[in-house]
């Protein structure tokens, strides 16, 4: 029999997504009074706006970009910008996890183009020299599901003739995010800030919104991907007005943690809290002997969705159906206790372990669940 460890995570939400609620998070403290009202009503359009100006003012996008709501979270986000703005150029996509793999797959089979794939394996980035500055480009800032992460935007031309569009929702209010070389950045209400799932957000740069008004693509876009209308692209969208029916709900979720945001410093300070609570695990990481960073170099690793592997050979040695019954089996174990939640590595990832370490979360949590990591990693190896 494993001892257990004497102190708990007061908070041991670790999922990459939705993520943990902001400290002190009440679902009494939101605002109530709009709830019911109409989608369209002048007051729900002004706090909708009221979100975008908030998003953009806490997440320092530069002045001239304008943001829009778009349905589906962060896939959402993406896929409208796939769908109203590609295939005016040669395009790249880097596919190095689950989400840019993804978003390969339905640029070739959906939208019917011949993307270069810049492919490679788990835990690495794909050769960055590759990056042509005439083709379209489609990436992640931060993959989720592998846990690495560009360092910086050095590897993207500042005089570009194709666009670039940035899946940053594991990176956004997270990371420094170099906005100069990016037209298009999107993320979701469910990752850095807490929010509840459902609804994405663009940030669309001047090159962006130009390439919606001259280029029309050849194809129909579903109505909830749509960014543009008969003149080019839906100014209207920028103002708060939404493609379709959002929550209230959870706009006013989304309000709450950015004006959290705000109150302890804005950005800066939420990729200070990231960074320690990453800081924490890996330090724990480094000193104990089964596992190790999925990510290979150090300057790639997430500070947010934070993946690791089991390397111990007991487990090693095992087929994957085995190693992912033994992450199961931790998982398991952990939510007993409530030791740790939501830990396990991305369902299509290499089985292992992944923590989200973003701003949310309070560093004492972190540093609490990693002795009960160490019990739940030896008290499975046991019963195997």
């Amino acid at each position: 029999m494993v001892a257990k460890p004497e102190i708990k995570p007061a908070r041991p939400w670790f999922s990459a997504g939705p993520t943990a609620k902001r400290p002190g998070w009440s679902s009494g403290a939101l605002p109530h009074d709009l709830l019911g009202r109409g989608i369209r009503a002048p007051e729900v359009v002004e706090r909708f706006a009221y979100g975008l100006r908030l998003t953009k003012a806490v997440l320092e996008v530069p002045e001239d970009w304008v943001l829009v709501y778009v349905p589906g979270s962060d896939t959402g986000a993406v896929e409208a910008a796939m769908w109203s703005m590609l295939g005016a150029r040669p395009l790249q996509v880097m596919a190095f996890e689950n989400f840019g793999k993804q978003w390969a797959i339905d640029v070739r089979d959906h939208l019917r183009l011949d993307p270069e794939l810049l492919e490679a394996p788990w835990g690495e980035l794909p050769d960055l020299s590759q990056i042509d500055p005439a083709k379209d480009l489609v990436f992640p800032w931060n993959g989720t599901t592998s846990g690495v992460r560009v360092p910086d935007a050095d590897f993207l031309s500042r005089d570009r003739q194709g666009i670039v569009i940035c899946d940053a929702t594991s990176a956004a209010f997270a990371m420094p995010i170099d906005y100069g070389p990016l037209d298009v950045v999107t993320f979701s209400f469910q990752k850095a800030l807490g929010g509840e799932a459902g609804i994405g957000v663009a940030a669309l740069s001047p090159r962006a919104v130009a390439r919606l008004d001259e280029y029309e693509p050849p194809r129909a876009v579903p109505k909830l991907l749509r960014l543009r209308n008969a003149s080019g692209f839906d100014r209207a969208l920028a103002t708060g007005t939404m493609i379709n029916t959002f929550s209230v709900w959870t706009l006013e979720d989304w309000i709450d943690a950015l004006e959290w945001a705000q109150e302890i410093g804005g950005l800066p300070e939420l990729i200070r809290r990231t960074e320690a609570n990453a800081k924490v695990l890996f330090d724990w990481v480094e000193r104990t002997e089964w596992v190790e960073p999925l990510a290979v170099d150090a300057a790639t690793r997430s500070t947010t969705s934070v993946c690791l592997k089991i390397v111990d050979p007991r487990v090693v040695g095992l087929d994957d159906a085995r190693r992912q019954t033994f992450v199961r089996r931790m998982k398991t174990l952990l939510e007993a206790e409530g030791g740790a939640f939501d830990v396990e590595s991305h369902r299509n990832a290499p089985a292992g372990l992944r923590l989200w370490c973003g701003c949310t979360v309070e560093t004492e949590d972190v540093a609490a669940a990693t002795p009960w990591l160490d019990w739940a990693f030896k008290t499975a190896v046991a019963e195997f």
